[in-house]
């Protein structure tokens, strides 16, 4: 290549700018392949590592299909109001001291908040809600049942779409994902029979959509094994409880949460063996300055 280029032998291509070269511009050597790098930033996964992680989404599904359940089980009149309050209070202080154990009061003492605050918020928050329980069921009057059913898909959708899964990506928005929530739980409550149905559906749709995933996220912290039995318990519950509205949808839920948990870890880490980035000499050049000397 050289001699057709008329430049000697003896003179070698080095890789600078600041210097005027024999070559073209556009030259390279033998040399340029050599720092040739594949893969490099590839993640090498575990198959039931994968599984774990997937947990979070199988959850927060199980989520979703227990409050359509139990909205549907107060639609049609096989659930009092009273006994799904009640069973929302008691759970909710099981899981309010076990929260509390789990986290030894360290996250409560750090923002500064005691339980008798705690106590005082969740009094005022029911107070307000029941309060306001005659506007909710008013709210949707003038809208018909179809738009309020397919309102409330669209945002339950919404709100499995922008939770957080542990995911650092722009689309993640706990605010967001949980006013979607509460907001298609408002749509499904004006539906229901009495006011007092309604500030139930409420009241349950923020202990199921904003306590319950706190409490898992300690769980999945502190103690890995406590959660995946309580994964697998609520999945059964919710399968349970779907299968006595639907048997077809209760095998399309089992399905999809298989799926979510066995075939999509697989297709990613067969995936993964797929992978051929390419990284090298004609990569974009990263400065990198140590910003320890500029800090007296």
């Amino acid at each position: 290549v050289c001699a057709q280029l008329g430049i000697s032998s003896r003179q070698h291509w080095q890789k600078v700018l600041y210097k005027r070269q024999p070559f073209p511009d556009n030259y390279v050597d033998q040399r340029f392949l050599e720092e040739l790098r594949k893969n490099i930033h590839a993640r090498k996964y575990q198959f039931w590592a994968v599984v774990f992680e997937s947990s979070v989404v199988i959850q927060q599904l199980c989520s979703v299909c227990v409050f359509v359940v139990i909205w549907w089980y107060m639609d049609v009149g096989l659930l009092a109001p009273q006994l799904l309050f009640g069973a929302g209070l008691v759970l909710s202080l099981i899981g309010y001291v076990l929260f509390d154990a789990i986290d030894s009061g360290v996250g409560r003492k750090e923002r500064g908040q005691t339980r008798w605050s705690d106590l005082k918020s969740s009094l005022v928050f029911v107070a307000f809600t029941y309060g306001f329980s005659p506007v909710l069921k008013t709210l949707t009057e003038s809208v018909s049942t179809d738009t309020i059913y397919a309102m409330s898909v669209f945002m339950l959708l919404g709100h499995l779409i922008f939770f957080d899964y542990g995911a650092n990506a722009a689309i993640v928005s706990s605010t967001l994902s949980l006013n979607m929530a509460i907001f298609a739980s408002v749509c499904l409550a004006s539906r229901l029979p009495r006011s007092l149905h309604a500030f139930v559906m409420v009241t349950f749709a923020i202990q199921i959509f904003a306590l319950w995933p706190m409490l898992q996220k300690k769980l999945k912290a502190q103690n890995p094994c406590s959660y995946v039995g309580v994964t697998l318990l609520f999945a059964l519950f919710a399968l349970v409880g779907l299968l006595t509205i639907s048997s077809v949808g209760a095998i399309l839920f089992t399905l999809l949460l298989a799926s979510i948990s066995f075939l999509c870890p697989y297709c990613l880490i067969e995936l993964q063996l797929l992978k051929d980035n390419i990284h090298g000499p004609w990569d974009e050049a990263e400065i990198k300055e140590d910003l320890s000397r500029f800090i007296s």
